[in-house]
């Protein structure tokens, strides 16, 4: 499978690329330091080094591609719109070129507390965290607009530790355990694995590790 990873140098997006290439597929790295960020000569890895907001290195990115993988990062003000009109810009350039399945990472600030509100408009969510919450709930509208086969995963606070197996997931809400947390290897997991076993088509997933 040949599989695209924006925001290839961030945390989750090195663990998707070492996952992919322990898994056989063949990748291609996309980032603006890219060839700075340490990654191993692989000769099934290829490094893009582009800009989101650039559609030309953008379309060379998807095209062709069987999958993509969104791990886009940004500040945390709500000033930095790199994951919402990020997310676009992939949208579109997967639309033109026919790539049909990607899998992105959101926040748990997406998920629905009820009925009518979702997590991030409950009192008790912490105020620091509403812009960026707000860019990944951007994202997420330009996917479900689309006609793409997405997974939105909203994820808790990421931890730079690798892969366990040990995590569960929930379509449309907090999981249950929710310890909070996932480690950066175990979201890149499942990411993959949803890849192949497509069971949270056009859907928003939680997530957190068990243990």
């Amino acid at each position: 499978m040949l599989i695209c990873v924006f925001g290839a140098t961030g945390l989750v997006g090195k663990q998707l690329v070492s996952q992919a290439l322990h898994m056989g597929h063949e990748v291609r790295a996309f980032g603006r330091n890219v060839f700075t960020a340490g990654f191993p000569e692989d000769e099934h890895l290829e490094l893009i080094q582009g800009a989101l907001f650039d559609t030309t290195d953008v379309a060379h990115a998807v095209k062709g591609a069987d999958a993509v993988f969104s791990a886009i990062g940004g500040g945390f003000d709500g000033t930095d719109k790199t994951r919402s009109l990020g997310m676009k810009q992939i949208v579109a350039q997967m639309t033109v070129h026919g790539v049909n399945r990607i899998v992105a990472v959101g926040g748990m600030g997406c998920l629905p507390a009820s009925a009518d509100k979702l997590i991030m408009d409950m009192p008790d969510f912490p105020p620091q965290f509403l812009p960026v919450s707000r860019e990944h709930l951007e994202a997420y509208h330009y996917l479900a607009a689309s006609s793409l086969n997405f997974t939105f995963v909203c994820a808790p606070d990421i931890l730079p530790k690798l892969v366990t197996g040990n995590y569960t997931v929930a379509l449309n809400s907090l999981p249950e355990p929710n310890n909070h947390k996932i480690n950066a290897g175990d979201l890149a997991l499942f990411m993959l694995r949803e890849v192949h076993e497509n069971t949270y088509p056009r859907s928003k997933v939680g997530i957190s590790n068990t243990e």
